[in-house]
């Protein structure tokens, strides 16, 4: 009897949604730039927005990290109940949370009103996220075609973060509440055309579903996250206190282990990490991310710090890192079939480490070709790694459990984008402050604030003027440069040795 029903749905499958399938791909997917976007584009909106609205520094660093800080430990939760009550139906609320969040922030009156906004866009995002991948898991049966759309999407989700400043650049020229406005007419139409095109996943009520087990891992990654990011900043509290919050959450998160260990049914299989491939994909999209997303911060401040691009100048040097993001997810999803997994991510990530080596020899002085064939390099290189990776995350799982693997590879994302900033950013500080000596004519006290950044260093050099500010400024310059050298060296060790580990330890496919 169940046979004989299923061959019917086999052949449907493959004559009838043929369309279908990229039809629900292509909405996915703009779906998932809207929200990736959304995590950048504040970067170059920020002095319109403060000049509007006149938020304090601490609030100002809520309204651009809160966003991000709230998607990251509501993937799992979200995940997991999309599995439980249907995907479609988180998608949907999670639009409209999305539509009616990005309104309020457009027209938020004062900063605490655009800090609660920006939260409620997480929510939204975090609703719709891990949905995107685990549809295309249910969509796309055949293994070749799945390659392919997650080839798409892992290069809609890297062009998103990275184009996000650009489309900020060119609609705060209109108004600094356009960079969120944008998303509302968008999502009037990709609204109708989900509830039209977006396939119904089975509801399992009967599923048990650990409420305890999803507080303990929003506050665990929570507190992860954010201690992370103050590790970075050091804005709102000291070192010693970023690292008491990240080791909490840590805490918080050996306790979910443990429970999910103990349950019949847990919320998350954590037996998926006994397999060998599964921990090696999601190993390989925590450290592929970690490299695109903090090198890319590095690379920014690089760009208009040293060499003295602005910020729309600055985004559009770093379109060919986009532009080769997109054409390497497309061309892994070819790619796997032949070479197979070990040597797709291997290679994916080795490629990066060489394309950061010539960064090595650089100074003050512009290299416009060499700078674009490492963005090439580098772009190309992380998503071949992070298609392989998803890939292999992706086919690990039986349908039913999508939304958790998914939840867990979007986790992943954020936590190497937390990761690459905070580590490689507190790299680059620690490496630069000894790296600055003392300049004649600038006080102790100048040069101990020009030692915290190198934008500190330009507030201060502009404060003294003269040729004395000049010196301070290209000695800062080079210091900088001198970090930006260690940063590399650390990355370039970290990314080779995980393709040789990733050579050795996977099996030939």
């Amino acid at each position: 009897m169940t046979v004989t029903q299923a061959a019917p749905l086999v052949k449907t499958s493959a004559s009838r949604p043929g369309e279908r399938r990229w039809s629900v791909l292509a909405l996915l997917c703009l779906a998932l730039l809207l929200i990736t976007v959304d995590a950048t584009v504040l970067h170059i909106a920020v002095p319109a927005l403060t000049a509007a609205l006149e938020p304090s520094a601490v609030q100002l660093l809520w309204i651009i990290d809160v966003y991000s800080l709230v998607v990251a430990p509501l993937l799992i939760m979200f995940g997991t109940l999309g599995d439980k009550y249907g995907r479609k139906r988180l998608v949907l609320c999670g639009f409209v949370l999305f539509g009616l969040a990005s309104a309020g922030a457009a027209f938020a009156p004062t900063p605490l009103t655009l800090i609660l906004a920006r939260a409620l866009l997480g929510v939204g995002g975090a609703m719709i996220m891990p949905a995107t991948l685990s549809l295309i898991r249910q969509v796309f049966t055949d293994r070749r075609e799945r390659a392919i759309a997650l080839g798409v999407w892992s290069a809609v989700a890297a062009a998103g973060a990275a184009v996000g400043p650009l489309v900020g650049g060119v609609l705060v020229g209109f108004w600094w509440g356009a960079v969120f406005l944008i998303n509302v007419p968008i999502l009037l139409v990709l609204l109708p055309a989900a509830i039209r095109l977006l396939p119904d996943s089975p509801v399992r009520r009967d599923r048990p579903w650990d409420a305890a087990g999803a507080a303990l891992s929003v506050a665990g990654i929570l507190a992860l996250a954010f201690g992370l990011k103050e590790a970075g900043s050091g804005t709102l509290m000291p070192m010693w206190a970023s690292l008491l919050v990240f080791l909490a959450g840590a805490g918080l998160l050996v306790a979910f282990v443990r429970r999910q260990r103990r349950l019949a049914v847990p919320l998350l299989e954590l037996g998926l990490f006994r397999r060998r491939e599964f921990t090696t994909g999601v190993t390989g999209v925590l450290l592929g991310v970690f490299a695109l997303v903090g090198l890319q911060l590095m690379l920014a401040q690089y760009l208009q710090l040293v060499l003295g691009d602005s910020p729309v100048r600055a985004a559009v040097r770093m379109l060919p890192l986009v532009l080769s993001a997109i054409c390497g997810g497309l061309a892994a999803a070819h790619i796997l079939p032949r070479l197979g997994l070990r040597a797709t991510m291997s290679g994916g990530l080795g490629l990066v480490a060489l394309a950061l080596t010539p960064t090595l020899g650089w100074g003050v002085e512009g290299h416009p070709v060499m700078l674009a064939v490492c963005f090439v390099g580098i772009g190309f290189g992380v998503q071949v790694a992070l298609l392989a990776a998803s890939d292999t995350i992706m086919s690990a799982v039986p349908e039913s459990r999508a939304g958790g693997a998914a939840a867990i590879e979007e986790t992943a994302y954020e936590l190497g984008a937390g990761l690459g900033v905070a580590v490689l950013g507190t790299i680059t500080a620690i490496a630069y402050a000894p790296a600055l000596t003392a300049v004649p004519g600038v006080s102790a006290a100048g040069m101990d604030e020009a030692r915290q950044s190198l934008a500190s260093a330009a507030h201060v050099a502009h404060q003294v003027g003269g040729s004395a500010g000049g010196a301070l400024l290209d000695a800062a310059r080079w210091a900088f440069v001198n970090a930006l050298h260690t940063t590399v060296v650390v990355s370039v060790v970290l990314l080779s040795l995980t393709a040789v580990s990733v050579a050795v330890l996977l099996r030939r496919d």
